[in-house]
């Protein structure tokens, strides 16, 4: 199967995201992809945190929901839409939502974020980032299985921070997944310090492909993200890259790399504690 991970440099104003969302999945599907994953916040990154209300959308109802479900549709792909803030019962809270559609153009999978981001930028003038501000976190790991390349694929679902909890991917591995999706906003300054890391060690760990489609650039916010989107193989090798700026990344992979390596090195086969 071919994966493609898109990166964008997300704006505060929704049309011209969905926009450029829309032409780089179909830059990607025109490409060859059968499976396609945006970014963490791909419809919108806002000046501060609470400007995502202005935007949010009802569960399945709303201008971003609907250009997914119509590409997946048109395109017959398996989209992965990155994350959407959506509305709860709590006027005051949101959640930081990942939605799986199938190439009908139904919605197939929904997981909203676990852990919450919190970081305070180094120095006395650093930005602090506290997503519990208007989020609420999510509680239940979520996965689904794509049908494509004449087999199953096992996909679990994380967004951005979640990277950070080996133990959210642990309970993704039961039954194991083939794919681990990781739609992403990193700082520039912590993914400097630890993307690259924790994405293959989660590849190496799991022994399963890694898709990390990424914000990757200076935001008309003002913020830095780190870029970097990448495709890990199940030996932790980076099969594909993207530092900054807009782009399509893509990696074919292959269900037999995910046989051999557990064939040969079956630590998942050897887990005592969980």
């Amino acid at each position: 199967m071919k994966l493609a991970a898109v990166q964008m440099v997300s704006s505060t104003s929704l049309a011209h995201n969905l926009a450029r969302a829309e032409a780089l999945v179909r830059q990607a599907v025109g490409n060859g992809a059968e499976m396609v994953a945006l970014p963490e916040n791909f419809a919108f990154m806002g000046r501060q945190d609470a400007d995502k209300f202005a935007i949010a959308e009802a569960p399945g109802d709303g201008p971003a929901q609907a250009l997914m479900a119509r590409l997946a549709s048109q395109l017959r792909v398996w989209l992965i839409a990155g994350s959407l803030p959506l509305r709860t019962a709590d006027p005051e809270r949101l959640t930081n939502t990942c939605l799986v559609y199938g190439p009908d153009g139904r919605q197939v999978a929904r997981y909203d974020k676990i852990h919450l981001f919190r970081y305070d930028e180094p120095g006395d003038e650093g930005r602090r980032y506290d997503e519990g501000v208007v989020l609420h976190a999510g509680e239940q790991p979520q996965g689904f299985a794509a049908a494509a390349a004449g087999r199953a694929w096992r996909v679990g679902l994380s967004i951005c921070y979640d990277l950070r909890f080996p133990e959210l991917y642990r309970a993704l591995m039961q039954p194991p997944c083939d794919v681990i999706a990781v739609p992403s906003a990193f700082t520039y300054t912590t993914g400097r310090a630890h993307w690259e890391l924790l994405l293959r060690a989660r590849a190496v760990e799991n022994q399963c492909y890694v898709i990390a489609p990424a914000q990757g650039g200076v935001h008309e916010n003002g913020r830095r993200t780190w870029g970097h989107t990448m495709i890990v193989d199940p030996w932790g090798e980076v099969l594909a890259q993207q530092t900054e700026g807009e782009a399509v990344v893509t990696a074919a992979i292959d269900a037999s790399r995910i046989e051999e390596v557990r064939r040969r090195l079956p630590c998942l086969e050897h887990r005592r504690l969980c």
